[in-house]
């Protein structure tokens, strides 16, 4: 079955050009509502939710929410929250970046 398991799965290779494209196509698209469609094709509801509530979640901590208040605002684990706290921790996080750039409007 490992054999099995391991001919099924993406090639780290295949991976990362795929994930390399998705990124390029988003970058390319300015209309947002072309971009809302696209993720609608690509996403389940269930996971547009779940990327909405993981940027929303940072928002929050940016602006000094508790991690357990934003857990019972979004009913999210506080392992996710923990993980996004940190992510914007670091020196060069890229939530810091795109958070900056939001505020100062660029």
């Amino acid at each position: 079955m490992e054999n099995k398991e391991k001919k099924d799965a993406v090639s780290e290779r295949d991976f990362y050009e795929g994930l390399n494209e998705l990124y390029a196509i988003i970058a390319g698209m300015s209309n947002p509502e072309d971009i809302a469609d696209f993720f609608g094709c690509l996403f389940t509801g269930a996971e547009r939710e779940d990327l909405a509530k993981r940027w929303l979640l940072v928002r929050e901590i940016d602006k000094g929410t508790t991690q357990r208040e934003i857990a019972r605002m979004f009913k999210m684990s506080l392992c996710k929250i923990t993980r996004g706290a940190k992510e914007l921790k670091k020196p060069d996080s890229a939530f810091k970046k795109v958070l900056d750039e939001l505020r100062s409007g660029s």
